[in-house]
């Protein structure tokens, strides 16, 4: 830091220099907005994390966090000092993490997402980078339950169905799904031609969905039929391969995201029951914390994934 200011050496020569590794921890408090995710990201305790925030407010004289009943909330001073410090010492993180991508003492990338979307879309397009020796732990989930744990710093990229709100997340947006009402075709033949003033002709088919209250179905309905879907399912599977699976085995109907049947719909093992001009769309985000130290591989992933999604 090559300006003087209220944290430079001059006004604290009584003091001496600041210590980089309390610096490094109050970055990541300041950057997570907790002492707990700040001890996960840093491999450290929760108590040792306070301590250190505490002996740098004790040789600053200045309070950096106003403690709340869930995390913490910087303060001006704390703003001021980390506008200062977060490029040098993100410079410094860069510099020490040179080399190659992967290797055993390389921190592994901590990805969430849905299990359909991970295996069709991700994972592949991730393939070469762990050629190269990126090392990837994968998890499956649902959205609020990523969301939850990037905020807590188990994960450092999540891809979400929805959009993540707060500030503590700061999501791109990634891929636009469109979902598609779908049958294998001796449904489609049973069930004749379909209009979007009337789903009546669907009401004797069995619904096939990935959990009991249909979220995917009911907005298909609500959307283009414009009305509400008050039917339970047939089947319910956790994973969409597993419904498409069974459409296709003759279970009954369903919605899909296109990208995930464009494959049977190709085929003719699934047809189409409806073409509305203005299908669901969803959009897809990846997401991560907001200002959050990232390494270099945690950016290689983002950047791979950005690139690939354009064809997605």
């Amino acid at each position: 830091m090559s300006h003087r200011n209220a944290y430079a050496s001059g006004d604290r020569a009584a003091g001496g220099p600041l210590d980089l590794m309390l610096l490094r921890t109050f970055l990541a408090v300041y950057r997570a907005g907790s002492f707990t995710a700040a001890a996960a990201l840093l491999g450290l305790s929760q108590p040792t994390v306070t301590s250190q925030v505490r002996t740098l407010e004790e040789q600053l004289d200045r309070q950096l966090f106003e403690r709340l009943p869930r995390g913490v909330a910087a303060t001006s001073v704390a703003d001021e000092l980390a506008a200062q410090v977060a490029g040098p010492l993100d410079e410094l993180a860069v510099v020490a993490g040179r080399g190659r991508l992967g290797g055993e003492s390389s921190e592994p990338v901590h990805l969430g997402g849905p299990a359909e979307m991970l295996s069709v879309r991700v994972l592949p397009a991730l393939a070469p980078l762990v050629e190269q020796g990126l090392r990837l732990r994968v998890t499956a989930g649902l959205a609020d339950d990523l969301l939850e744990g990037l905020r807590a710093g188990r994960f450092d990229l999540v891809f979400s169905a929805i959009r993540p709100r707060g500030r503590t997340v700061v999501a791109t947006p990634l891929m636009d799904e469109e979902f598609v009402l779908v049958a294998a075709p001796a449904w489609a033949d049973r069930i004749g031609p379909v209009a979007c003033d009337d789903p009546g002709a669907l009401n004797d088919a069995p619904l096939v969905a990935y959990a009991e209250d249909v979220p995917i179905l009911r907005r298909y309905w609500r959307h283009v039929f414009r009305t509400r879907l008050t039917r339970s399912p047939a089947v319910t599977v956790p994973d969409l391969r597993g419904v498409l699976a069974a459409v296709v085995a003759g279970a009954g109907i369903t919605v899909l995201p296109r990208y995930l049947c464009a494959g049977e719909l190709d085929s003719g093992e699934l047809v189409l029951l409806l073409d509305p001009d203005d299908p669901p769309i969803n959009t897809g985000f990846l997401a991560q914390r907001a200002g959050a130290s990232v390494r270099r591989q945690v950016t290689l992933v983002r950047d791979r994934l950005v690139q690939e999604a354009r064809h997605w």
